[in-house]
Formats: C-alpha cells, structure tokens, sequence
C-alpha cells in the first residue's frame, strides 16, 4: 500500500497526461518516488475500485488537420434517447455524445454530439449520413459550428499547487 500524498501524486501526474516516451510509467514513478511496477499496480488498483474509470487520449484535433467541428443538438423525445445516442454513438466521426436536461423555455435541446472534420463540407455530410441511418432527418436540432478554441485537455480532479504556479507564469498563447 502506497502512502495518500503518493497516491495524490500519481492521480496529479496522470492528469497531465503521460509523457510520450518509451516508458510513462516510469517517467511518472521516478517524479514521484515509486518504481515503474508500483505506479502501474496502483493505476490498476485506481481502476478496479473505480476512482479511475477509464483511462483515454485527449487528441488535438486541430493539429492532425480536423480543422471544423460542430456540435449538433437535437430536441429528441426523451424515451427515444438512449435508442438514438447508442445510434450515434456507432458512428467514428462522432467524438463526443451525451444528453443532457433541457431548459425550457430558452432551450429546448436534450441529446448533443461532436462531429469533427477537416471541413464544413466533410463535417455537414458526415451529419447527413449519421442523420439517415439513424432516422433523425425530421427532428429538431441545430449544428453549432465551432468559431475559435480556447482551451482543450481532459479533467483535472487533484490540484497540483506546482502545476498552478508554473501555469500562471506562462505567457499567453495566441490560437
């Protein structure tokens, strides 16, 4: 067993991302003053008690030549949701699906999925196809076109103090 502040640690390291070397593990361990075998023992037990549900890739699409992306929300009947996200869900181009409450009467959308795409064009056909094998053609919904990104990473659930300040140093990035 692993002493708590190492444990925090290691969810703060992780949550940055592992480093692209040959070994992350031990790139992380010798950071945090474990071995290699004892990070990934622990990373497995975070698992298995579900602190860590899944463990996945932040792409940054932008620079892989995703240039547009669009979020499109449906006003879908609430008893077909969980019929129509797995319907989306199918689909490679969508990255993102989820639902969420409607606010009526302001908004009235409650299903929401990201499409990402080297164009307007490519991201526009891909809803169109997703649109006809999953027979949503007649629903409401609106595509939100992305304008500008300003931030993207995944969540963070341990402050890391060192992290902040090395942040806050920085100078900003202009997108």
């Amino acid at each position: 067993m692993i002493p708590q502040g190492q444990e925090r640690a290691l969810i703060a390291e992780i949550q940055k991302g592992l480093p692209l070397v040959s070994h992350p593990y031990a790139a992380i361990a010798d950071r945090i003053g474990m071995s290699e075998s004892q990070v990934i023992q622990k990373v497995n037990d975070l698992q298995d008690g579900g602190a860590i549900k899944r463990m996945g890739v932040v792409v940054r699409h932008h620079e892989l030549g995703y240039r547009s992306n669009a979020m499109v929300v449906w006003d879908a009947p609430d008893a077909q949701i969980k019929e129509l996200g797995s319907c989306f869900s199918q689909f490679e181009f969508i990255t993102l699906c989820y639902q969420r409450p409607r606010r009526l009467p302001q908004w009235r959308y409650n299903l929401f999925c990201m499409i990402h795409g080297q164009d307007r064009e490519s991201v526009l056909d891909n809803l169109q196809q997703m649109s006809q094998a999953c027979d949503v053609e007649a629903l409401p919904h609106e595509v939100l076109f992305s304008c500008r990104r300003f931030k993207q990473r995944g969540a963070l659930y341990v402050y890391d103090a060192d992290s902040k300040q090395s942040q806050q140093s920085k100078e900003p990035i202009e997108l």
